[in-house]
């Protein structure tokens, strides 16, 4: 996997998960072509679309003309964005607006936007009569090339993220590059972190052409959708054979347990976009593995490199405001971790590097050396 094939149709992801499996479309200009791909995969559905105030001045309408060329009727449910939609409440509202559009079992959520409206969406999708089916319609590079592939749902606890929520896969995912030319440069950045993450983790070819082209990616074209497809086809691959997460599939937690735990301390706030705390993540991991003597410092400089060079945070220090609110301290990361949903038993898992390209689960690591760790990078000046 090197150079990237020029796309002029769209490219097709399959996510093969036996009478569940569904497609993933990625391409320019792909949205418009949403109502027809419903209609054939459930003629006669109607359909209900939740997205947020943002996604909806940019899509809102393009999407429901699609639908209506299609003859699907429809509806739409507007939250505010940002992860405080992620909450009992946003569940609440979007939960009680779905049962008062009459959307009934055989018919369709469509998440419109980020991957805070896919895991809010999704998770009322799957408690909705049961189990409502819904489609994915990702707006953001994040939720194209994660957050919209492999079913996980849900929103967060104020003790921790994504605390709350179900597996319940989407029957299509519809992912239009174009629509991500409305993203901030911050976004993009955010969503970016992701898709290095999976050079980092499983494929060190793909991450050597990462190097070499992410400001490609940024412009667009070709290069943009084959670093979303190369990313899609890492997810769909994993979540096929471990679709629960009982193994391999917490490999694409590389960052998170770091991440999730300084989004927590920065109040899921936009302080710190998620992409940026799995940046900040990711580098702390690959330094967690050099410590270990898992890979060289050469590594974890490289890793740190590359996303420092796309412009994400990669030191705690960078995170805005973290120190000034007293939060900046080893015992306060650890609670945080501590309700990382990955915990097992009272003993974290940690995702680390034994090189770049090659991740590993490790639930053996010691509390007291994470511990040391974290305190040495908060005092720190440079990592």
């Amino acid at each position: 996997m090197t150079v990237p094939l020029k796309h002029s149709d769209p490219i097709t992801v399959n996510v093969a998960l036996g009478d569940r499996t569904y497609d993933i479309i990625i391409g320019r200009d792909v949205l418009p072509s949403l109502g027809a791909r419903i209609s054939a995969l459930r003629p006669g559905v109607r359909t209900a679309i939740v997205t947020d105030r943002t996604v909806a001045k940019h899509w809102l309408k393009a999407t429901e003309a699609s639908l209506a060329e299609a003859g699907i009727a429809t509806s739409h449910i507007v939250v505010e964005e940002g992860e405080g939609s992620k909450s009992y409440a946003g569940l609440e509202k979007v939960s009680e607006a779905l049962i008062a559009a009459k959307i009934e079992r055989n018919d369709l959520v469509v998440a419109l936007g980020g991957g805070v409206v896919g895991d809010l969406a999704g998770f009322a999708a799957a408690i909705l009569r049961r189990g409502v089916d819904f489609v994915q319609v990702p707006t953001s590079l994040l939720a194209q090339v994660d957050s919209s592939v492999g079913g996980k749902t849900g929103i967060n606890s104020p003790k921790g993220k994504n605390l709350l929520g179900a597996f319940h896969q989407p029957v299509l995912v519809v992912a239009d590059t174009a629509v991500l030319d409305t993203l901030s440069p911050r976004q993009f950045r955010s969503g970016y972190a992701e898709v290095a993450k999976y050079g980092v983790l499983g494929d060190a070819a793909f991450f050597a052409w990462l190097e070499a082209n992410h400001a490609e990616i940024v412009r667009g074209g070709s290069a943009r959708e084959h670093a979303i497809a190369t990313s899609c086809r890492a997810k769909a691959a994993i979540v096929a054979r471990d679709e629960r997460e009982n193994g391999e599939r917490a490999l694409l937690n590389l960052g998170h347990t770091f991440g999730h735990a300084l989004e927590a301390a920065t109040g899921f706030s936009d302080r710190l976009f998620h992409g940026e705390g799995v940046s900040v993540g990711m580098v702390l991991a690959a330094q967690l593995s050099a410590q270990l003597g898992m890979i060289g410092d050469a590594d974890a400089t490289r890793v740190q490199h590359h996303l420092a060079e796309a412009g994400l945070p990669t030191r705690l220090q960078d995170i805005a405001g973290f120190t000034q609110e007293g939060l900046a301290d080893a015992d306060a990361l650890m609670g945080l971790m501590a309700q990382d949903k990955k915990v097992k038993r009272g003993k974290l898992t940690f995702i680390l590097l034994e090189a770049v390209g090659q991740a590993v689960i490790a639930g053996d690591v010691e509390p007291a050396l994470v511990h040391d760790f974290l305190a040495r990078k908060l005092a720190a000046n440079k990592m």
